[in-house]
């Protein structure tokens, strides 16, 4: 199963932090509960529940599958780069500052 995700908003992020006991904030009643049901479910309804509910199901599978994808949530829910760590500029709906977005090619010229 792919754990890219193509947009975690940050409040998203924080919510599955607080679900996974890293932080974050409280999500409301509902969310808690989708958090939870993603999380329990096996690979197939995961898939289903992450189709109907992307945001929140790329970021529960991020957080249980991807080897730094708490860290990932983490840099998300503080609205920092994902790639850089830096928080000094614009952040693209991927997650990654507008320099690392479009990064230089690799013979030097743009």
């Amino acid at each position: 199963m792919n754990t890219n995700s193509p947009t975690i908003p940050a409040d998203v992020a924080a919510h599955v932090l607080h679900q996974f006991g890293r932080g974050g904030i409280p999500a409301g009643e509902w969310h808690e509960m989708l958090i939870t049901l993603i999380a329990r479910a096996d690979m197939e309804r995961a898939a289903k529940l992450t189709a109907a509910f992307p945001d929140y199901g790329g970021a529960v599978l991020l957080a249980k599958y991807a080897d730094d994808g708490l860290a990932m949530l983490q840099d998300i829910a503080a609205g920092r780069c994902t790639r850089c760590k830096q928080d000094d500029g614009p952040i693209t709906p991927s997650g990654l500052c507008e320099p690392c977005a479009a990064p230089m090619p690799l013979d030097g010229v743009a």
